[in-house]
């Protein structure tokens, strides 16, 4: 029986639907003053509906030309100083962002119909910092922190194979190997949005805009201004 001749992309593409839930409502009015307590807050909401991998979230960067380059990995922490996430100074994002300190991060949660978008400067944590990142992991993290350069070029798949199998027996070896290029990162927030999604197209974005801060320090300071925007 042959199977049924694939859909044309376009086709495809337009019978896809967006929001065939019902979506949660947000009241900008009761946000509290800052955005990472909304932020947790949101996390927790989308973790309780069961969106997979909520931590996921796309990280914006420049390159030595100023054009944007873009990817997606985890959140590893939001506090005070701001959004966490760690990688290779050697890799493409952290050559990146040693010429051009500063990112946007996206993050968008299906299933609830929300989004947060968060921009502003980025620092290096410490060493320890960044030692205690990656081992507060699973042992699969250290091994991809152990294995080949990132974003270097690899000749076959097969040195790859063998390189990360190497990486997973080192790791089960020694839990406190050393990745001495692997950094935790902070995003010190300047902006931060919040987007709920609404079935009639009645979206409510709220906008966090950081004044008189002091970045650059490890710890914001400052006043936040709220700014509800059309969308």
């Amino acid at each position: 029986m042959n199977a049924p001749a694939p859909r044309p992309f376009p086709a495809l593409l337009h019978a896809q639907r967006v929001w065939d839930t019902e979506l949660p409502s947000f009241d900008p009015a009761t946000a509290p003053p800052a955005p990472v307590p909304l932020f947790h807050t949101w996390f927790a909401d989308a973790v309780a509906a069961g969106q997979p991998e909520p931590h996921a979230m796309t990280l914006a960067t420049a390159d030595a030309d100023g054009l944007p380059d873009v990817r997606t990995l985890l959140l590893h922490g939001a506090d005070e100083r701001g959004f966490h996430f760690a990688s290779h100074a050697t890799s493409a994002k952290g050559h990146q962002l040693a010429a051009r300190p500063y990112a946007a991060l996206g993050f968008y949660w299906p299933s609830l119909g929300r989004q947060v978008r968060v921009r502003g400067p980025v620092l290096r944590c410490t060493p320890a910092e960044s030692h205690a990142d990656l081992h507060a992991r699973s042992t699969g993290a250290l091994a991809a922190a152990l294995t080949g350069a990132q974003s270097e070029v690899v000749e076959s798949v097969d040195t790859l194979h063998r390189a990360a199998d190497a990486a997973w027996e080192r790791a089960r070896a020694e839990p406190n190997a050393e990745a001495p290029t692997w950094t935790r990162y902070v995003v010190e927030p300047t902006e931060a949005e919040f987007f709920q999604g609404d079935a009639r197209r009645r979206h409510i974005r709220l906008r966090y805009r950081r004044t008189e801060s002091d970045t650059g320090t490890g710890t914001q300071t400052g006043t936040w201004t709220r700014e509800l925007l059309w969308p």
